[in-house]
């Protein structure tokens, strides 16, 4: 098995920084490049496709010259709004945690973005030529009734789309923040001592080419000595293998809060590239 691949990098918590400032930043040029997508799309696109599809006329004849504008308006502002929402993927943070929370940021300022602008263009649609029939005569069903109100429909989802985001946004970045406290707190009051690997097992994860492991680790303490199982990730070359050194980082006050690197002085990692390697056929 050639086992999982995750892109990002493993976070270092000595540089972990909160991704507030670049996020907002990035956030509002995104959000108002999405709100161009939004109005721009509700006109030119969903406009016509709602009026053949309530009336049977065809509302891309001759004079669909303003629509076709508005459809190239749509190409280039979708294309500008995606290539913020990336820049914002990235604006969290080199690491899996970091563009979680920068993936909910985009996600929310797409969502936030065509809220405003479909809502923005909801009195310039264009009225049916009749409600209620078809010309001539045949009645609506119920689904082109919710087609009449898609002028509503789009802004209401995505704006409740937005609220979620909204709150699960939050909550990403109460997280995160208590999770850099943590670790910034453990970068500068903790304890760095040499410990032994007691065991090694291959998550079969892999973190930009380098595997991710869960160690049984043995260091010293002042109550003498303290075993802990956790998780690190190194380059292939670094591999921890048992009986080889890490270094340890640990919280005096809690020893079970730890941060394992490795010890590249120590010539016994990476003797056991057979554990976690794919196979090659």
């Amino acid at each position: 098995m050639f086992g999982t691949f995750e892109f990002g990098l493993p976070e270092d918590p000595r540089r972990a920084r909160r991704p507030g400032l670049r996020l907002w930043l990035l956030g509002v040029p995104t959000t108002l490049a999405w709100a161009v997508v939004g109005w721009s799309g509700a006109l030119g696109l969903l406009d016509g496709f709602r009026l053949m599809s309530l009336n049977r006329v065809d509302a891309w004849g001759a004079d669909a010259g303003p629509a076709v504008s508005l459809v190239l308006l749509f190409s280039i502002s979708i294309t500008v709004a995606s290539s913020l929402g990336f820049a914002m993927l990235w604006g969290g943070g080199m690491s899996l945690r970091g563009m979680g929370v920068g993936f909910r940021a985009s996600s929310l300022a797409a969502s936030l973005g065509i809220a405003l602008g479909s809502g923005a263009a909801i009195p310039s649609w264009t009225p049916p030529e009749a409600v209620g029939k078809r010309l001539p005569s045949e009645p609506w069903t119920d689904v082109d009734w919710v087609v009449y109100y898609e002028p509503y429909l789009v802004p209401g989802v995505a704006g409740v789309t937005a609220l979620v985001m909204i709150m699960v946004l939050g909550r990403a970045f109460v997280t995160k923040a208590e999770a850099d406290d943590r670790a910034q707190a453990l970068a500068q009051t903790g304890r760095q001592v040499m410990g032994t690997v007691l065991g090694v097992e291959f998550t079969n994860v892999w973190v930009m080419g380098n595997p991710r492991f869960t160690v049984q680790v043995r260091f010293p303490v002042d109550a003498g000595e303290r075993t802990v199982v956790a998780t690190m990730i190194t380059p292939p070359l670094q591999a921890p293998a048992r009986g080889s050194t890490v270094k340890v980082t640990y919280d005096p006050r809690d020893p079970d809060s730890v941060r394992i690197d490795p010890d590249p002085a120590d010539r016994a990692a990476g003797g056991n590239l057979g554990a976690f390697l794919p196979p090659l056929f």
